[in-house]
């Protein structure tokens, strides 16, 4: 783990620096050229442009602790639907995934143990069964009024220990 004494971001910024020198990518166009939106956690064991065969500007990734379909991820997906090319959506949590290990009550309390903060009344979106949640949060999406009506919504789980990913409701 990097010592935080010193510039957190020179590595990041670095490493952007040699990405640079060689960037080919400025002439891709916005809409996802192969028409994906990706719902999925940001757990930092998701690779998704190489689980699933994609490169930049094939598809649109939307990310958040737990791969859930909250507001802000709807809103985002109803715009990808109808201004981005996105005509097909892979909600797509994972396996050990913290979420699913405890309460939003549970997360409050981890983070005021491990820090003294409180964290308030905020939701964490925790989950307690990650298939039937995958399936309510598939049916709430393929419902939503907003999203285009030719977007195709289906929900998936990656295995982190195997690198796999399960089809658990085919798109419809």
């Amino acid at each position: 783990m990097q010592d935080t004494a010193v510039d957190t971001f020179d590595d990041v910024l670095a490493a952007n620096r040699d990405y640079a020198r060689d960037f080919a990518f400025g002439h891709v166009p916005a809409p996802a050229a192969r028409g994906l939106a990706l719902l999925t956690c940001m757990d930092s064991r998701l690779d998704p442009l190489r689980a699933l065969g994609l490169t930049i500007g094939d598809f649109k990734m939307l990310r958040n602790a737990g791969g859930r379909l909250t507001d802000d991820m709807r809103s985002d997906l109803v715009l990808a639907s109808h201004l981005l090319g996105v005509n097909r959506v892979l909600v797509m949590p994972h396996t050990r995934c913290a979420m699913s290990s405890g309460t939003d009550e549970d997360v409050a309390e981890r983070i005021r143990t491990g820090s003294g903060i409180d964290p308030g009344s905020r939701r964490w979106h925790t989950i307690a069964d990650q298939r039937a949640r995958l399936d309510r949060d598939v049916v709430a999406l393929r419902a939503d009024p907003h999203l285009h009506p030719d977007v195709v919504v289906g929900g998936a789980v990656y295995d982190v220990d195997t690198g796999l990913i399960e089809l658990v409701i085919p798109p419809a």
